[in-house]
C-alpha cells in the first residue's frame, strides 16, 4: 500500500507544479508535469484498483 500513496503523493505535487508552471507562462515544463503527474496518478489508480479486486 505504501507505493500507492508515494505515487499519488507524487503525481499530486507534479499536478501542482504543473499548474505553477502555466501560471508563469512556462509551458515546456508544464506539459513535462502534465505527463509526469498523470503518469503517476494512473500508475497510482491502477494499484488501487488492483488492491480493491485482490480484497473480495
Amino acid at each position: 500500500m505504501r507505493h500507492f500513496y508515494f505515487r499519488l503523493i507524487l503525481g499530486i505535487v507534479f499536478v501542482c507544479c504543473m499548474i505553477f508552471s502555466f501560471v508563469t507562462m512556462n509551458i515546456p515544463f508544464a506539459i513535462l508535469y502534465l505527463v509526469l503527474g498523470g503518469a503517476f496518478l494512473f500508475s497510482a489508480y491502477s494499484l488501487w484498483k488492483k488492491d480493491k479486486d485482490n480484497r473480495r
